[in-house]
């Protein structure tokens, strides 16, 4: 595609393919009458591949203890390796369960956001989020309902029906890792443990928030350091690859892994979930959008891609994303 040219070192591309997660790979047999049930696909292929979304959620365990470390080249050729802390800004999980008409709204599992407090985690973020910010905030992360009008019926019907939500809305400094607020909220839903990306509508996506809290070494403060990302990631197998272009390393819909063992080596295959949308918050260009290679031009297209994904679904009250969007500039 047109960004297959992008420099596999440059800092993008490996703030890319840090952030996708890479579950280990099931094969489902269409043969099976109780699987076809399942399948959200029409194609006509021998197996399909899935992942177990408990096992994605375990590809975050250790991002979510000490952070993820990418490399980040600077303008004065030096390097230092940037951490970020991923955060779950939101998740929709849409499945072909369809409410009766009796149903009111408060039986689909629709958790709204808490306030936490972990002192640790608001001094780092007080050095990359300014108070300013703080106040802007405030300003677009007020509650709203999420509504179903605007999807027509044959659109729905192809989509499901939601059956689990959670938009974050907290200050980014009173938040709790990944996994943390998974396993809550796994309280209140138990399929996010339970399900399978073959069990979900292709509407099935979730966001991720990474924010930097420290680089080594420390003594850098160049000012593309503070850049946050919010990333987009599917959660079907209906449309894993498929929303995802390019052929660079990150893009591969299939992985294995070789892992040693007392009689001979097992091989594990993965899905990478590369995401299909990225929006920026604080970037200023420049160690992100490299010259040498289309990263400006892929920042642009994930940007856009994000965009159009929350109008299709008619999300709207997606605070990270209006925060970001509306502060692209600073």
């Amino acid at each position: 595609m047109w960004w297959s040219s992008s420099k596999a070192g440059s800092n993008l591309e490996r703030l890319i393919g840090g952030i996708t997660p890479k579950p280990p790979s099931f094969s489902l047999s269409q043969s099976s009458e109780s699987d076809l049930n399942s399948l959200w696909t029409q194609e006509s292929k021998d197996e399909t591949e899935y992942f177990k979304l408990s096992d994605l959620w375990d590809c975050f365990d250790e991002l979510s203890a000490y952070g993820l470390g990418s490399k980040v080249d600077l303008n004065n050729g030096e390097s230092v390796m940037q951490y970020y802390v991923p955060y779950l800004s939101a998740i929709q999980i849409y499945t072909s369960k369809a409410p009766a008409i009796s149903r009111n709204q408060s039986e689909v599992v629709d958790c709204e956001s808490e306030c936490w407090s972990d002192d640790s985690e608001t001094e780092k973020f007080s050095r990359s989020m300014s108070s300013g910010s703080s106040k802007v905030w405030d300003s677009v992360s007020d509650d709203s309902a999420y509504e179903l009008d605007g999807i027509s019926s044959p659109m729905q019907d192809k989509l499901g029906y939601v059956e689990f939500q959670y938009f974050e809305s907290a200050k980014p400094n009173l938040r709790v890792p990944l996994t943390t607020k998974v396993n809550e909220l796994a309280e209140k839903y138990p399929g996010l443990m339970t399900l399978r990306s073959v069990d979900l509508s292709p509407a099935s996506w979730m966001a991720i928030a990474w924010y930097p809290i420290y680089h080594i070494p420390s003594r850098m403060t160049d000012q593309d350091l503070t850049t946050c990302f919010l990333s987009y990631h599917t959660l079907s197998s209906a449309l894993q690859g498929d929303l995802v272009e390019g052929d660079n390393e990150n893009n591969k819909t299939m992985e294995e892994e070789t892992l040693p063992c007392d009689d001979e080596p097992v091989v594990t295959k993965r899905l990478p979930l590369a995401p299909f949308g990225l929006v920026t918050y604080k970037l200023h260009g420049g160690l992100w959008g490299n010259q040498e290679s289309c990263d400006q031009e892929r920042l642009i297209y994930l940007g856009s891609a994000a965009e159009s994904w929350m109008k299709q679904l008619n999300v709207h009250d997606h605070h990270d994303y209006t925060f970001f969007s509306m502060n692209k500039s600073l």
